[in-house]
């Protein structure tokens, strides 16, 4: 069947002697639950789409993560956040950008793909249409949590714009790839942006071949700096660097992540599968958040290096 699923939850500066053995077991918990939510799909004979979406949907909702609920602060003290999907099999995507009332970012680019000519809608008018597809929404007090609202202060004070993992509380985004037994893949990709990051300001996740990718030879979810990432085009370079330099998937991965992206001026890291269900997990920082799950097979957590 060749039935996988990677998920991430952000890389970063994360280091195994500053993670304390309580924070560590609730991240492997909540990535793990992740993990589940996508195997209850695949293992019914479900779709990749359908999977990648289950998991990121998990993510979204635990205040752990850099996405839906416990996303960073802008400059302006508010949230905004960012989601995409791509179904390879269909070559068919869908995004939001800047949406500040959706509780699951990822489930309203699902619907604008599924139910718009459009692939990306921005700020006011995709919580809008979020609102009249029936979409769960959510008061700003929902998103915010206190430890992000404190990392916005240190981001203030220190004069910069941050990583959320390069500051205290060190959590990200989040991503899901996938490969379902019919050999669809799929990806997704949700975030709430960088730390202090002016207000409007879109990274690569919503950005179709920037930091989300799915196509007939590989699914990829990206997460890091996101200018980095849109410079290089990381994730649709990664099915480029697999299709036309016949590099196998964990291969391209650490091309793209710690090669490409450094040269284009940041760090990150990303997942991706391909078409027979090998995984690729590639970073170039300290560590990422991440999982990998085949069907049959126990799951796989890992945060370090």
């Amino acid at each position: 069947m060749n039935a996988t699923l990677l998920i991430h939850g952000g890389a970063g500066t994360i280091r195994r002697e500053e993670m304390s053995e309580a924070r560590e077991a609730e991240h492997r918990a909540a990535l793990t639950e992740a993990l589940a939510a996508g195997e209850a799909v695949l293992s019914s004979g479900g779709s990749a789409l359908d999977a990648v979406e289950q998991a990121v949907r998990v993510l979204e909702d635990c205040p752990l993560f850099n996405a839906g609920r416990g996303a960073t602060f802008n400059a302006a003290g508010s949230i905004e956040m960012d989601a995409a999907v791509m179904d390879g099999m269909a070559r068919m995507a869908g995004a939001v950008a800047g949406v500040q009332r959706i509780r699951n970012p990822v489930r309203a680019a699902r619907a604008v793909m599924e139910r718009t000519p459009h692939v990306l809608l921005i700020g006011p008018a995709a919580d809008d249409f979020a609102a009249a597809e029936g979409l769960e929404l959510a008061a700003p007090e929902y998103f915010r949590t206190e430890h992000r609202w404190q990392q916005l202060q240190a981001a203030l004070a220190a004069r910069r714009i941050a990583l959320d993992h390069d500051l205290p509380a060190r959590m990200g985004t989040v991503g899901a790839v996938a490969r379902d037994a019919a050999g669809r893949l799929a990806a997704a990709t949700s975030t709430g942006g960088m730390t202090n990051k002016r207000a409007g300001r879109v990274g690569d996740s919503p950005l179709i071949g920037a930091g989300t990718w799915a196509d007939g030879t590989v699914a990829v979810s990206c997460t890091g700096i996101g200018e980095a990432f849109i410079r290089c085009a990381a994730a649709h370079e990664l099915s480029a660097l697999m299709r036309h330099g016949g590099l196998p998937v964990q291969q391209a991965a650490a091309e793209v992540a710690e090669v490409l992206v450094p040269a284009s001026g940041g760090s990150g890291g990303l997942i991706a599968v391909d078409a027979e269900g090998r995984p690729g997990i590639a970073f170039g920082t300290s560590g990422m958040y991440r999982g990998l799950l085949r069907l049959g097979a126990a799951p796989e957590i890992a945060i370090y290096r």
